[in-house]
């Protein structure tokens, strides 16, 4: 029996976390983690930094970074001025790096998990929902997906945040990202709770820095001291990057 909870039947549809992963599966999945894996991504691929995804910053991530030659990005908070972090402000002025294990518990162990089910997975961040869209669009085409024949299936899956006992807590800003992949993918064959993403990614589209910097994540940076963090987040379609998936690594897709 189908799962009620798969958004079967729908060519585009949405879901959070991990879990949410896994049930709504899809053919080319969106992950966004606005706060701040995916926006960190979308920097480094605007420079050229490869990034390998990885769950927690220990003894593991240290020597799955020397398997590959590439950096470890160190705690936020423990990041000196020449060392990079999961901060985007630190990879932008970094020097000397092309391969960057940035561990983080949302977004990156969510496209570790999607990594071995086959499907395409690239990262979303509000810099950079139109080109996303177009490549996915373009890569639909290529595919065949047109006026005739099954168009691939297309899921954008909202990181979201943990509360301190474990459990997800929904981050509105990872639901306006997503939101805004799918409005601008401009497909009618979204599933209702897609359709629920893009209608509160466009409730908020004309002022979207203003309420990420007063969204609970953008607060919670700044309070910790990194308002410029959520100021590079803010930056809203200001990317062209499609970071892409492949062999562990995110990469510039061209």
């Amino acid at each position: 029996m189908t799962s009620p909870y798969a958004q079967d039947g729908f060519g585009v549809g949405f879901d959070w976390g991990p879990v949410g992963a896994e049930v709504v599966a899809g053919d080319i999945v969106a992950v966004v983690d606005v706060l701040s894996f995916t926006t960190a991504v979308t920097v480094a691929a605007d420079r050229g930094i490869d990034v390998y995804p990885y769950r927690w910053r220990d003894e593991t991530a240290v020597a799955y970074a020397e398997r590959y030659d590439a950096a470890l990005a160190v705690g936020r908070s423990a990041a000196g001025p020449d060392e990079v972090s999961l901060s985007p402000v630190s990879i932008r002025r970094v020097t000397g790096i092309t391969k960057l294990v940035l561990p983080s518990p949302n977004g990156s162990t969510i496209s570790r998990q999607l990594s071995d089910t086959g499907a395409t997975v690239i990262a979303v961040s509000l810099r950079n929902p139109q080109a996303a869209a177009d490549w996915v669009s373009q890569r639909v085409r290529s595919a065949g997906g047109g006026d005739v024949g099954p168009q691939p299936r297309i899921v954008a899956i909202a990181a979201g945040e943990r509360w301190r006992d474990g459990s997800l807590r929904p981050a509105v800003e990872d639901l306006w990202g997503a939101g805004g992949f799918l409005s601008a993918l401009g497909r009618d064959d979204l599933s209702p709770e897609a359709r629920a993403a893009v209608a509160a990614y466009e409730a908020v589209a004309g002022e979207l820095p203003k309420c990420l910097h007063e969204c609970a994540g953008g607060r919670e940076l700044t309070q910790y001291g990194f308002p410029e963090d959520v100021a590079i987040a803010a930056e809203v379609d200001g990317s062209r990057s499609v970071p892409v998936l492949l062999d562990g690594r995110l990469f510039r897709s061209t």
